[in-house]
C-alpha cells in the first residue's frame, strides 16, 4: 500500500489558525461507517449521536509548555529546546534548534539560570538528550519559562494557553494536544452523561511524531514513534461492561484509539488496566477490536492519522468525505472542525 494513496488536495486557507470562541461552535461531518453516507451538522449534534449504554473514551493528557528558549553558557548563542520524552533522573529527549551548535557537554541556561541543562547524548534529526538542573519543582519552573508548542502549520500566536488544552486535561506530559477533544465543554459532557452514556478516560502523552511526515513510499516500511499510555482499572471495567452489554465504544481522537487498540490487540478485544509504551501503526487492513466509532478532526494528507481513520471504514469512504470537506470549506487540523464516524447499530 502506497503513501500516495492517502493524498488529497488541501487549500492552505482551510488550515484553521485560531480556535473558535465557542469550543462547540465547530462543524461536524457525520460519516456512516458502513455506507459512507455523509451528513453536515454542528458539533452540538454529537449528543444526539450517542446512545444510552454507549461509552465515550477521552484522553486526559495535558500539554506541557514544552518549548524553551535559552542561551549557551559558553557563547551566549540562542538555543531553542523542545521537550519530547521524559526519562529518569531529570533526563529528557528533546529537539534542538540549531542542533549543530549543541554537542555532548554543551550547557544551556534558561530564565537567567532558573533552569539549566547539560547535553548528554546526540540523536538523529536534531534530537538531543539533556539532564536538567534546578531548585524546586520542575513543572512549576516549566510553567513559568516554557511556551506552548503549537503545531508547525499554525502561524498565529495563541492568546489563551487553555484553548490548546481539553477542558478535562489532567495528566501533564504531552508535546501536542489530543485535538479531537478540544470541541468538548463541561456542559456538553454533562448532557452526554445525562443520556446514560458512560465517560471513561485514558492517558496517552502525544509526541511530536504525530506531525512528522511519512518519509517512505510504502506504508509497511514506516516506523511509528513511541508514546506512553496508561489505562486504569475503572476505565477497563467500564469499557468491557459496555461491550458485554452491546453498547458502542466511541473513541475521541486517534490517541484514545491507539491506546485502546494497543491493549485490545494483546488480549483479544478485552481492555485491561496497564501502562507502557506503544508504537502501534493502524492502517487499512487493521482489525479493530476495541472501538466502534470515532470522533476526530481532519488530518494532514498522507499522514498516519488519515490511514488510521481510513482503517475504521475504507480509504475510499474517507477520501470521499475529505474531498467533500474541502468543497464545503470545513476547517482543518488542530483548531478545525470535527468528523464523527458513526458506528454500525
Amino acid at each position: 500500500m502506497k503513501v500516495e494513496d492517502f493524498d488529497f488536495h488541501l487549500p492552505e486557507e482551510l488550515i484553521a489558525q485560531t480556535p473558535l470562541e465557542d469550543r462547540t461552535a465547530s462543524r461536524l461531518m457525520i460519516v456512516d461507517k458502513k455506507t459512507g453516507e455523509v451528513e453536515h451538522s454542528n458539533f452540538k449534534q454529537i449528543v444526539e449521536e450517542l446512545h444510552e449504554g454507549d461509552c465515550l473514551v477521552l484522553n486526559d493528557t495535558r500539554v506541557m509548555p514544552a518549548r524553551l528558549f535559552g542561551t549557551k553558557e559558553e557563547t551566549g548563542a540562542n538555543i531553542e529546546v523542545l521537550l519530547l520524552k521524559q526519562g529518569e533522573n531529570d533526563e529528557w529527549e528533546t529537539l534542538v534548534k540549531p542542533a549543530k551548535r549543541v554537542k555532548v557537554g554543551t550547557e544551556i541556561s534558561f530564565g537567567e539560570g532558573l533552569l539549566k541543562a547539560t547535553c548528554i547524548n546526540e540523536l538523529e534529526h536534531g534530537g538531543r538528550v539533556f539532564k536538567f538542573h534546578y531548585d524546586g519543582i520542575f513543572y512549576e519552573i516549566l510553567d513559568k519559562l516554557g511556551e506552548m508548542p503549537l503545531p508547525p502549520y499554525i502561524h498565529e500566536t495563541l492568546d489563551d494557553r487553555e484553548r490548546y488544552q481539553t477542558v478535562y486535561s489532567k495528566e501533564i506530559g504531552s508535546a501536542a494536544a489530543p485535538t479531537a477533544g478540544l470541541h468538548f465543554t463541561n456542559e456538553i459532557l454533562e448532557q452526554i452523561q445525562q443520556k446514560g452514556v458512560k465517560i471513561a478516560f485514558v492517558t496517552l502523552h502525544v509526541g511530536l511524531g504525530t506531525f512528522r511526515p511519512v518519509s517512505v513510499d510504502s506504508i509497511e516500511n514506516h516506523d511509528m514513534h513511541s508514546e506512553f499510555y496508561s489505562v486504569s482499572e475503572q476505565t477497563a471495567k467500564v469499557i468491557n461492561e459496555t461491550k458485554a452489554n452491546g453498547g458502542k465504544v466511541i473513541a475521541v481522537g486517534t490517541t484514545s484509539t491507539r491506546t485502546l487498540e494497543t491493549i485490545a490487540q494483546k488480549y483479544n478485544g478485552e481492555i485491561r488496566a496497564e501502562q507502557g509504551w506503544t508504537s502501534i501503526f493502524i492502517y487499512p487492513g487493521f482489525d479493530y477490536k476495541a472501538i466502534d466509532g470515532l470522533i476526530t478532526n481532519f488530518h494532514l494528507p498522507k499522514s498516519t492519522l488519515v490511514m488510521l481513520v481510513s482503517a475504521l471504514t475504507t480509504r475510499e469512504i474517507i477520501l470521499n468525505a475529505y474531498n467533500k470537506a474541502v468543497e464545503e470549506k470545513y476547517r482543518f487540523f488542530s483548531f478545525g472542525d470535527a468528523m464523527f464516524i458513526r458506528p454500525i447499530r
